[in-house]
Order: structure tokens, then sequence, then C-alpha cells
């Protein structure tokens, strides 16, 4: 055997002896590379269609420039992650720089706004000043499960 291969993925070590090394294997480390890439736009992506849904409400026009200063991101990195929302179908930018969600960002979003929302409020409810329950609320939504954020939202509405 000449040399090893080796893919590390959520702590497993796959080896695979070069030989072996085709191109099935090649398409399945790319595919696992776009899942893993998925997996990490998802709660940062979840975050700046948030804030995109929520300077729409705003104000109409949105555009990224709003979109960093709203996140206080830096313009090269909203910039960046404008262009694999708008790959990943979530986004369209028209002509004019204008930012608008897709039905998906737009599904996605409801639901962030919704959660944030909710959690904030439960959380003022339980005595948490405003600015800690919207911090916390902030990171609590992209982890709490559906069934967890609909017992909440029970209790809240109650």
């Amino acid at each position: 055997m000449r040399t090893i291969f080796l893919f590390i993925f959520n702590n497993i070590h796959i080896s695979v002896p070069f030989f072996r090394l085709d191109k099935s294997l090649s398409l399945w480390y790319n595919n696992i590379r776009k899942e893993v890439s998925a997996v990490a736009l998802q709660e940062s992506g979840e975050m700046y269609l948030e804030s995109i849904y929520i300077l729409i409400k705003e104000k109409k026009d949105v555009h990224a420039i709003d979109v960093s200063e709203h996140l206080r991101y830096s313009k090269p990195s909203v910039s960046r992650a404008m262009g694999i929302l708008k790959k990943g179908g979530y986004i369209v930018v028209d002509d004019a720089g204008h930012i608008h969600l897709t039905d998906e960002g737009l599904k996605i979003a409801e639901v962030m706004y919704e959660r944030h929302t909710l959690l904030t409020q439960f959380l003022m409810n339980l005595g948490v000043d405003e600015k800690t329950a919207t911090d916390d609320a902030c990171k609590i939504e992209h982890a709490i499960s559906d069934i967890s954020f609909e017992a909440i939202k029970k209790q809240v509405i109650k």
C-alpha cells in the first residue's frame, strides 16, 4: 500500500488505501463537504434571514450595507453570506442591489422571528431584563427543538 487518504468527519476517522480512492469516493467526500457546509451555515444563515426580515418590515428596500449595520458585521462578511444565501435559494438580489427573501427564505425568517420574539417575552415574564432576554433568546432560538418551543409557546400565550 502506497498512501492512505484520511477523512475526518464528526470525529470519525476513515482511512482509505490510495488505490481505492476512486471517483465514487471523491463524490462521497464532496457530498459530505456540502452537508457540513449547510450545517455550518444553518445558525448564521438563520440570523441573516431573520435580520433581513426585520429590516424589510422596517423599510422596504434592504441592501447588504443595511444588514451589515443591523448585525454589526463587516461588509465582506455580509457580502460572503449574501452570496451563500443567494446560492442556497433563500434570497434574490435585484439589479438595484435590493435584497428579497424567497418563499423558502421567508418561511425560515418568519419562524426565527416568531421564536425570537416569543422567547424574549417568555424570559421577560420570568423576570429577566429586556436586554438579557433579547440576547439569550437570540442564542436559544437556533438550538431549541420544535417540541420545546411549542411547549413554551403554549405557556406564553396562556
